[in-house]
């Protein structure tokens, strides 16, 4: 059996538009294998006001010259529960639609919104059904301190999440650590379902190291002769954006010569306050909001990668793409445990330290320990293991495509 003309709803609650479509390179990938996507999506509001609207059309006619068929509706957020069921509603309007038209065979749920949707489709139209389990939604928002643990929407999301569970095909879930934790879970307890672990996976010919990107970089921030630990991504929440700064604090004691440069598009005034406050000078760290096309460029021009974690039981379903970003850019890491799969993995490929704790002991230990792994040898292996575990077209589109085919060619 083959994907060849095999009809696959794919449907996700997180726009296309931001960041760059992350999802796209699977969906293209699989495509050249066959499958014939139908991808439903939810915009945010930038996506109908402005260039929006261009930006769409744009990249609409881009899908469909690899053969993906895209729609988009407008995702709505406030007031919060009003909002979801709205889109639900409305989604599973778009979607029925979609099922008849295109005589779809199997819909792929990425997230909890979309499995809602999907679970609804599978009972009016009985098709094959994927939960691709991004995260625990419910745990997550209790983690961030914006739910109450048994509160009205963490309830709905609970059973919502049962349901999907008990009607899904396939199930796919970034790390191998949360996959017996929640095995025992209502909906998946006692039933036999294809499962496939799938971290989060980035595009290595996106990310990869320059060292023309490098001296360019660095010479635009005036760090041609310092040591320059980075971060890439969102801050604040249970991203552990104060112990990141303590950590520099550490790392300049060893390394009065280093530079903290941040990757975000969340608040700058936060980073320069958090900064500040530790008595880190404006001119030891840059904060800079750069397009998602021009990330590696400004990871090539760091030395380490730093990512830290609210250590909670939602975040043992965490994969960073991060990680994948700075291996696929041969940076060494420094994460702190508890995150997912990821602190075994460097562990195990000696690719940076973790730190077990949140206090200086631990991150000059840590620091200490990833004083070795900077050099060209280190930087090689980086590369390799994310071409070994974390590579788009292969890691991460051969085992959709073994999940597409098992759940597929299952007549159960």
């Amino acid at each position: 059996m083959t994907l060849a003309n095999r009809r696959v709803l794919y449907i996700s609650y997180n726009g296309m538009l931001d960041p760059l479509g992350q999802l796209i390179p699977y969906l293209r990938e699989l495509s050249k294998r066959g499958v014939r996507f139908t991808l439903l999506s939810f915009e945010r509001a930038t996506a109908f006001a402005g260039e929006g609207p261009a930006r769409c059309e744009a990249l609409r006619l881009e899908l469909a010259e690899s053969g993906i068929e895209w729609h988009w509706l407008r995702y709505h957020s406030r007031p919060s529960l009003p909002a979801t069921i709205y889109d639900v509603w409305n989604g599973l309007r778009r979607a029925s639609g979609l099922v008849r038209r295109n005589s779809i065979e199997l819909v792929h749920a990425r997230s909890h919104i979309a499995a809602t949707i999907a679970w609804a489709l599978k009972k009016r139209f009985n098709l094959k059904m994927i939960f691709d389990l991004r995260g625990l939604m419910a745990e997550e928002y209790v983690d961030a301190e914006h739910w109450a643990e048994g509160g009205l929407p963490f309830r709905l999301t609970k059973g919502m999440e049962s349901r999907a569970f008990a009607a899904a095909d396939g199930i796919v879930t970034l790390t191998e650590k949360i996959w017996p934790a929640i095995q025992g879970w209502k909906g998946l307890r006692s039933r036999q379902v294809d499962h496939e672990v799938i971290p989060c996976c980035t595009d290595l010919e996106r990310f990869r190291f320059s060292d023309e990107d490098r001296f360019e970089v660095r010479k635009e921030l005036n760090l041609e002769d310092q040591f320059v630990l980075v971060y890439s991504g969102s801050v604040g929440g249970w991203y552990l954006t104060d112990q990141m700064a303590d950590l520099f604090v550490e790392l300049r004691k060893l390394k009065p010569d280093s530079h903290f440069l941040w990757l975000t598009g969340g608040p700058r005034d936060l980073v320069e306050r958090i900064m500040t406050t530790r008595g880190i000078m404006a001119t030891q760290f840059s904060v800079r909001n750069v397009k998602p096309a021009d990330v590696p460029r400004y990871l090539c021009a760091a030395d380490v990668g730093v990512a830290f974690y609210k250590p909670t039981f939602s975040r043992l379903a965490t994969s960073p793409v991060k990680l994948a970003e700075y291996l696929a850019c041969g940076l060494s890491v420094i994460i702190n445990a508890g995150v997912g799969d990821s602190c075994s993995f460097v562990r195990e490929q000696k690719l940076g330290a973790v730190v077990e704790d949140f206090n200086s002991h631990e991150y000059r230990k840590a620091l200490l320990e990833i004083d070795d792994l900077i050099n060209e040898q280190t930087r090689a292996r980086a590369r390799r293991a994310a071409e070994d575990f974390f590579d788009v077209r292969t890691v991460g589109v051969d085992r959709y495509a073994r999940l597409y085919l098992n759940v597929l060619d299952n007549s159960n």
